[in-house]
């Protein structure tokens, strides 16, 4: 995964009210990609998050995958 790559979310991140299956954009690769620093924004434009992730953490998006809106607090 690259920097500008869309990436899934593999586990909830509850402090940061994020879920699993939740869609964000690689800012940063760390060490070759051993980890990532991704930002999760709604589809406003407004970002929820910024965090730091092992790669393990997040995926690439599939080709056969669709998005799903849900409502944030």
């Amino acid at each position: 995964m690259r920097e500008m790559d869309l990436v899934v979310l593999s586990r909830d991140l509850p402090d940061e009210g994020l879920r699993a299956g939740d869609i964000g954009t690689v800012v940063l690769v760390h060490q070759g990609g051993a980890g990532y620093e991704v930002e999760f924004m709604t589809l406003g434009g407004r970002t929820l998050a910024v965090v730091t992730l092992a790669a393990g953490d997040v995926r690439p998006v599939g080709d056969r995958e669709i998005a799903h809106a849900r409502n944030v607090a």
